[in-house]
């Protein structure tokens, strides 16, 4: 007979779609007599963060929220912003959504740190100030209100030749064309992709009426245009695409970190430095094919909550550890809602001569963004699963010792 044993305690902090699909997966990994699942996230509901860009111009995204995508799954929802982490002591601070409540301290034997990444300002004068972001709901939604005030022939600058920065110029040059759209980039237009991609991204470009500034450096911004190193852009509104930057909440702990800031993890997305600790998504600093660490997205972010999810599962119960070997296989851009871009890829994302373009790349993108919403309040992929027990001894060195 199995013994009785304490509920191992799990947190996870934040819940986008690596920390979301975390508490999932483990909720249908381990019996919830054994675990208890905290899932800490600051708002009720899940945020589709690569449709930001669609909320920015607009477009109404469906509610999901997680009352119901965790409703009989076992794992607990805490709402609340995390303000502080002690890995040492094992507990989590976090103060209430709406600040009435004040910081509780939440005592884990497991932590799972997806807290994610939000936009990287790059030091750029003037960037915080008068710039717009669209790497969460938040600063989408005060685009979307700035945008719906601005009158024809307005110009606004996207800065950031990147995925995020092709996809918002797209988008918001096909909502309205009215406007004056530009983007900044500091390559060439679609330099990373293959001559296919690249030729096909500046046809819609075209199309579109959207001007590129190729090789161009922004140095600052200001209220109503930016500065480059080949002179001013005339911007009403500036949006700042130019990557992420991850929560700085870990570098503020005794985690050991990289130079970005990401937690440095093994193959498992266990913390090298405390074993109780694992990181996933942007927050982690994962070696991927040919050892280069994976790029922050949703496409290799979820992979490593499966792997997450399925070493602590695997731990406590005595079973075999999984590894899931993180690779690309293609970038899926989408160029407003009638044109798309799916560039193919080799394993460590390196663009390859095939590539979907138009009408059936952007059905694909779409087909993407909603299977990795499924994806959330489906972590096993609709797959049968079994709830295995947890053995006391294994409670007891999981977060101590290494497997």
């Amino acid at each position: 007979m199995p013994q009785t044993i304490q509920q191992h305690r799990v947190i996870v902090i934040g819940a986008g779609y690596t920390g979301a699909s975390a508490a999932g997966r483990l909720a249908r990994r381990l019996r919830g007599e054994d675990v208890s699942i905290t899932l800490v996230n600051a708002e009720p509901d899940f945020v589709e963060r690569v449709r930001m860009h669609q909320l920015a111009v607009g477009q109404t995204l469906r509610p999901r929220p997680f009352d119901e995508m965790f409703a009989g799954t076992g794992v607990t929802l805490r709402l609340g912003r995390v303000t502080g982490i002690d890995v040492d002591r094992r507990t989590v601070t976090v103060t209430g959504a709406d600040d009435a409540e004040g910081p509780q301290d939440l005592e884990c034997d497991t932590l799972v740190y997806a807290l994610g990444s939000a936009w990287n300002t790059q030091g750029v004068p003037g960037t915080t100030e008068h710039a717009h972001e669209i790497a969460g709901r938040d600063g989408a939604l005060r685009l979307r209100d700035r945008l719906a005030a601005l009158a024809p022939g307005t110009p606004v600058t996207v800065v950031g030749g990147g995925l995020t920065g092709v996809e918002a110029a797209t988008e918001l040059a096909e909502t309205r064309p009215d406007l004056d759209v530009c983007l900044v980039a500091r390559g060439g237009l679609g330099d990373w992709l293959s001559p296919k991609g690249a030729r096909h991204l500046r046809k819609v470009f075209a199309r579109l009426r959207i001007t590129a500034h190729e090789h161009t450096t922004v140095t600052a911004v200001q209220a109503d245009r930016v500065t480059t190193t080949e002179g001013d852009i005339p911007a009403a509104v500036t949006i700042w695409t130019t990557g992420f930057a991850v929560h700085p909440i870990a570098r503020a702990t005794t985690l050991r970190t990289g130079d970005t800031g990401q937690i440095v993890v093994d193959a498992t997305m266990r913390s090298v430095s405390h074993p109780d600790v694992y990181a996933i998504g942007d927050a982690a600093l994962v070696a991927g094919p040919g050892d280069k660490p994976l790029r922050m997205s949703c496409a290799s972010g979820v992979p490593t909550a499966w792997q997450a999810a399925d070493a602590i599962a695997a731990r406590l119960t005595d079973s075999k550890l999984p590894t899931i070997s993180a690779r690309y296989f293609n970038q899926c851009i989408s160029l407003g809602r009638k044109e798309g871009l799916i560039q193919y890829v080799t394993a460590d994302d390196r663009a390859v001569s095939a590539a979907l373009t138009g009408r059936p790349a952007a059905l694909y993108k779409e087909l993407v963004c909603k299977a990795a919403a499924w994806g959330v309040a489906n972590p096993t992929m609709g797959l049968p699963t079994r709830r295995r027990r947890v053995t006391a001894e294994r409670a007891a060195r999981a977060s101590v010792t290494a497997a």
